[in-house]
């Protein structure tokens, strides 16, 4: 499965410990990890901005999240009724990346449900998805 990570997922993983940095490590482990290059950006900014990192934190944040597939900007991005400008652009990157599913802790997001044929799902609705699978085998 190809799970699309949104930045909120991606910062709470490797900047505290909880539920968003198992699901990260699980989905490393067991999934294929896909993020868009404006999610990259707006990582290390916010990392750089709410949590002081240092230039050399940033440069290993930055060389880790670029182990992962990187879908680049795309030229063009859904229309979506929500008000962050940045979102419908991340999207973009999900669906160019033709990912299974979209996690996210944004609330407007999650309130879409799903944009075209992708499903968004909270870190915790993955999380029950992905112990669910475990259980089925």
């Amino acid at each position: 499965m190809r799970v699309f990570l949104d930045t909120n997922v991606l910062v709470s993983a490797l900047a505290t410990r909880g539920l968003c940095a198992e699901l990260y490590e699980r989905l490393l482990m067991e999934q294929e990890v896909v993020i868009g290059e404006p999610v990259v950006a707006e990582v290390l900014d916010i990392m750089r901005r709410k949590f002081l990192a240092s230039d050399s934190l940033l440069a290993k944040v930055e060389a880790e999240l670029r182990l992962l597939e990187i879908i680049p900007a795309q030229p063009a991005a859904p229309k979506l009724p929500i008000q962050d400008r940045e979102d419908p652009w991340i999207i973009a990157c999900a669906l160019a990346g033709k990912a299974d599913c979209f996690v996210t802790g944004d609330a407007e997001l999650l309130g879409l449900g799903k944009v075209k044929n992708l499903p968004i799902f909270s870190p915790r609705a993955c999380w029950e998805k992905l112990l669910a699978r475990t259980l089925d085998r």
